[in-house]
């Protein structure tokens, strides 16, 4: 293969912008990233990973992911850090973890889209989504023309002090991500279907007598409430009062598609 994009999703804005990315390069295909695919990236000529920006820095995942990756020395690497507007220093933190393989981040770019983040409230206005999306899909265009002419240079970072203040936030809240699940609940309206343990990227949540329990293994992808049919599943005390967000053009069953659950 010539070209492998890896994302990493919990509400769609990644996969779309792996697949649209995927899209303008020669000769790509996307996959997720899970660990069985680490090791499935030796013969590509260019490996990108496309993956949201959590807490202001790499998810965990995508760094386990990274460290189980078998690669060609001369690989060209790319990355897109998908966020809601504080990128921070996270590409910078990828270009860190792969330095330390021996690899070069060649090119690294921060795609804003609308957050997900919904305990700090919901999407935003229609109107700001959209003219988010549209930019988005712009930059990604220019991005994948870098790509395609095997561009190098400084990857994007936010400010100074979004490296400096949300850096240090990051550092003191990584360990702490796994347990911030103990703020889920859901409400009368849950069904019992189940949408929310089959789209956990991270395996997290277990059905016990048709409800969702949480495992204590969360990644704040926050794909379990974003994606309940019912809007049933909730964090903390405000959100019942928030509009839910996905991608507008990725559906529930491309995102079980992906094989959640399996990393």
């Amino acid at each position: 293969m010539k070209t492998i994009v890896f994302y990493y999703s919990g509400t769609g804005n990644s996969l779309w912008s792996a697949r649209l990315l995927a899209e303008r390069l020669d000769e790509a295909i996307v996959r997720p990233m899970k660990g069985a695919d680490a090791l499935a990236a030796g013969d590509a000529e260019a490996v990108g990973f496309v993956f949201p920006v959590h807490i202001w820095g790499v998810p965990g995942p995508v760094a386990a992911f990274v460290e189980k990756l078998s690669l060609r020395p001369d690989a060209y690497l790319f990355a897109l850090a998908v966020n809601a507007g504080q990128v921070a220093r996270t590409l910078v933190q990828l270009r860190e973890m792969l330095a330390r393989r021996g690899l070069t981040l060649a090119a690294g770019f921060d795609i804003v889209l609308p957050s997900n983040y919904i305990p700090w409230g919901g999407p935003g206005p229609l109107e700001r989504r959209q003219a988010r999306i549209d930019a988005a899909r712009v930059k990604i265009a220019a991005a994948a023309e870098r790509i395609a002419a095997r561009a190098t240079g400084p990857v994007e970072t936010g400010p100074l002090w979004q490296r400096v203040v949300f850096t240090a936030m990051y550092k003191l809240s990584f360990g702490q991500v796994h347990k911030m699940d103990k703020d889920f609940w859901c409400d009368e309206r849950c069904d019992g279907c189940g949408v929310c343990a089959r789209v956990c990227p991270a395996g997290n949540i277990e059905m016990k007598k048709d409800r969702p329990a949480w495992r204590h293994r969360c990644e704040q992808c926050l794909a379990c409430i974003q994606w309940c049919p019912r809007q049933a599943i909730q964090f903390g005390r405000k959100t019942p009062g928030y509009e839910r967000y996905h991608h507008p053009e990725v559906t529930l069953r491309d995102m079980l598609a992906a094989g959640s659950g399996e990393r």
